[in-house]
């Protein structure tokens, strides 16, 4: 399939350009002195592991969706501890960030909930995504023609 030459970077925007611009979402979020301020009090009721959880499964899904479709289409176990182990390095980068953000800390349960997050965002898109398409492949499979 020849996608000519906007192809690759139509792609780069789909696929890449998410992930890069929600992880600056997060650095910046990150180096803010009182994040808490940003957001409605509401989500600070849900409290801050959840929220870590929450904001490291999306990473997890955006780094999945990416690199799942870097090898178009194959790869998915690759793709889902890909996204994982990317998502938890960047977790663990945020908090050596945090270290240098007056009136901010470090806290190593971040990271556990950031893992935690990412195991289940990529977990839960990886397993929507093989139930959604095996119905497909069984009906291809079924009306093959020889």
């Amino acid at each position: 399939m020849n996608m000519g030459a906007a192809g690759p970077f139509r792609s780069f925007l789909l696929y890449w350009v998410p992930v890069i611009v929600y992880a600056a979402l997060i650095f910046v979020v990150s180096a803010q002195p009182h994040p808490e301020r940003l957001f409605p009090s509401f989500l600070e009721q849900l409290g801050d592991k959840f929220l870590h959880v929450v904001e490291y499964g999306v990473l997890a899904v955006l780094c999945y969706r990416a690199f799942r479709h870097a090898w178009y289409g194959r790869g998915a176990p690759t793709a889902l501890v890909l996204a994982i182990v990317v998502a938890t390095v960047y977790g663990i980068s945020d908090e050596v960030h945090q270290a240098f953000v007056p009136s901010r800390t470090t806290d190593p349960w971040d990271v556990i909930a950031d893992l935690a997050g990412a195991c289940l965002g990529g977990w839960l898109w990886f397993l929507g995504k093989t139930w959604r398409s095996r119905p497909i492949k069984a009906y291809e499979r079924k009306h093959r023609r020889v």
